[in-house]
């Protein structure tokens, strides 16, 4: 390895730098490591175990590989997500908007896909939008034929959406006909799952109010998990992402009885 530490690094430092050489070279030893550090086996072994534990990375026989999964507790702003998987994410709106029926009583959930899917509701006749979302809720305003019902609460910072009791109080008095959820990670095993606590509450809620329940997942969050349960599985009407889902996925989902809607198919 080039480009070593010209001083001593504090712990937190020396795990970011692994994190960062593993990712950068794709796979790292722990005699370079040890070369590269100047610190002994035993403190690399322990920085390598702690970042496992992290979700940061992912260890193998003598090294470390960077990690397929879900950092379980990481959740990525709303200025970060923007720009994450826009494409796809258009096309599973799209998809999503042509299920909306004017008349229809809907719940969009927070999130950069649904709100892909709210510009997409210009043209829709007295459909009723029920929203935690500030940036979703601004977007709707200017349609004529969406009325929208905001859901107060507590500001979630960063993000944009309402959480805590007063915004579970008032969701849990609806009844609509369509929810459109955002998810971070979707397996077989453990359903829509997402990093916040508070965040997972308002969609369960979100969940029970609603006759149909359909989850916006683009292909790279599936076969994941997240830090906390949302949707159960049997509890999705309908799951769509987009087609860069692989067919072993695809053959899981209907083998666990998933509605799969592949947008761009």
């Amino acid at each position: 390895m080039s480009d070593k530490p010209t001083e001593v690094l504090f712990a937190e430092e020396r795990r970011a730098e692994i994190v960062r050489l593993v990712n950068e070279k794709k796979k790292v030893l722990v005699p370079d490591l040890i070369e590269y550090f100047k610190v002994s086996p035993a403190t690399i072994r322990g920085d390598l175990r702690d970042l496992e534990a992290a979700g940061l990375l992912k260890r193998t026989h003598g090294g470390a590989i960077p990690s397929d999964f879900v950092k379980m507790g990481f959740e990525p702003d709303n200025q970060a997500r923007n720009v994450e998987r826009l494409s796809e994410k258009r096309r599973i709106a799209a998809k999503a908007a042509s299920m909306i029926e004017d008349g229809d009583i809907i719940i969009l959930d927070t999130g950069t896909t649904t709100m892909e899917l709210a510009k997409l509701l210009r043209d829709k006749r007295n459909v009723t939008a029920i929203v935690n979302d500030i940036e979703i809720a601004l977007c709707l305003e200017a349609f004529e034929g969406v009325n929208v019902v905001v859901i107060g609460g507590m500001l979630r910072k960063k993000f944009h959406c309402t959480i805590g009791p007063f915004a579970a109080g008032l969701l849990s008095e609806l009844n609509v006909d369509k929810v459109f959820l955002g998810t971070n990670a979707f397996s077989v095993e453990k359903g829509g799952t997402t990093p916040d606590i508070n965040q997972a509450e308002i969609k369960k809620i979100m969940v029970k109010v609603a006759t149909q329940v359909i989850v916006l997942c683009d292909s790279g969050k599936i076969g994941k998990n997240s830090f906390v349960q949302f949707v159960r599985p049997h509890e999705i009407d309908a799951l769509i992402t987009d087609d860069g889902v692989d067919e072993r996925s695809l053959e899981e989902l209907a083998e666990h009885g998933i509605e799969v809607h592949v947008a761009g198919r």
